[in-house]
């Protein structure tokens, strides 16, 4: 196979999932690992794709087209917020109790971070995040130092997006990271349904010493194809009492900490 037909191939495979790791693009092209990621270094310089740890996304160049259609079927962030609104409060109190003075705190995307800082309000934290939620509710607190992740701003999630946004993340080091995602799949991997947020979720990971994944019970097995980790890279799951209780046993076995809230 030409390395031109080989390019066009992790182009489109990243047109299906939109995130690939290495070695499952080495072995879709029977090519080897290091192959591959000279490959997607050349791709990333073209601007085709962006290379993330460990594999690939498609680039904001590429993958246009899809994510107009992700925004146009993407359900408004204050509809979402006002779903289940007792279970993410429930999990909010629990995970301000993991939270130390004078830490530094990773706030993901989403419904049930915006929870957790609204709960940080007056406490002497640092919260890093790209959710314009999360910058709403810790704006005016003169206790909490902000800071915010740069990227192209997604209107209809409240939150920045992109290569910028994962560029910064490479440039921070946090105690704690809140995760959200939008299923957990009994076979213990967690996953969202947005291309956009897999590689960033993947890149706050790396940042964290701790990992705190927050998913109710409606997550269990939720939605969503793209594989952002599993259940044994969580240090706490963070749930509520209907989640299945085999997946959550997963958790355990991995060492993990399962609060129900």
């Amino acid at each position: 196979m030409t390395s031109s037909k080989r390019h066009a191939q992790i182009v489109e495979s990243l047109r299906s999932t939109g995130v690939a790791s290495v070695r499952e693009l080495a072995e879709h092209l029977q090519v080897s690992e290091s192959t591959i990621r000279r490959d997607l270094t050349l791709l990333d310089r073209n601007g085709e794709l962006v290379r993330t740890y460990g594999g690939a996304a498609l680039s904001l160049r590429g993958s246009a087209e899809p994510a107009a259609e992700e925004a146009a079927d993407e359900i408004p962030f204050d509809i979402v917020a006002s779903r289940d609104e007792a279970l993410k409060d429930a999990m909010a109190e629990e995970a301000v109790k993991l939270v130390e003075d004078n830490s530094v705190i990773v706030l993901d995307i989403g419904t049930t971070p915006r929870a957790i800082a609204r709960r940080l309000r007056g406490r002497p934290v640092t919260v890093i995040t790209s959710s314009l939620a999360v910058l709403d509710e810790l704006r005016d607190d003169d206790a909490v130092r902000l800071v915010m992740l740069g990227g192209v701003l997604r209107r209809n999630y409240q939150s920045l997006v992109g290569s910028l946004t994962e560029q910064a993340l490479r440039q921070v080091s946090a105690d704690l990271l809140f995760l959200s995602c939008t299923g957990v799949r009994p076979g213990g991997h967690v996953v969202d349904n947005m291309a956009v947020e897999a590689p960033l979720k993947q890149a706050m990971i790396e940042t964290a010493g701790k990992v705190v994944l927050v998913a109710d019970e409606t997550k269990f097995p939720g939605t969503g194809s793209l594989r952002v980790c599993s259940l044994s890279d969580i240090d706490v799951l963070i749930t509520t009492g209907g989640a299945d209780p085999n997946t959550l046993q997963l958790c355990r076995e991995a060492d993990g900490k399962v609060i129900l809230a």
